[in-house]
């Protein structure tokens, strides 16, 4: 592959952004649901 290094960076962070951006929101609602749920 003859990509340069600078746009495959790019993209990579990108990608990791899709998957660690809901999954960190979805934590964060576990967690103040689950919060919620025990203290009343």
């Amino acid at each position: 592959m003859s990509e340069p290094t600078g746009n495959r960076t790019a993209l990579t962070v990108a990608v990791w952004a899709w998957v660690v951006l809901p999954f960190g929101y979805g934590v964060y609602e576990l967690i103040r649901k689950a919060t919620q749920l025990f203290t009343g």
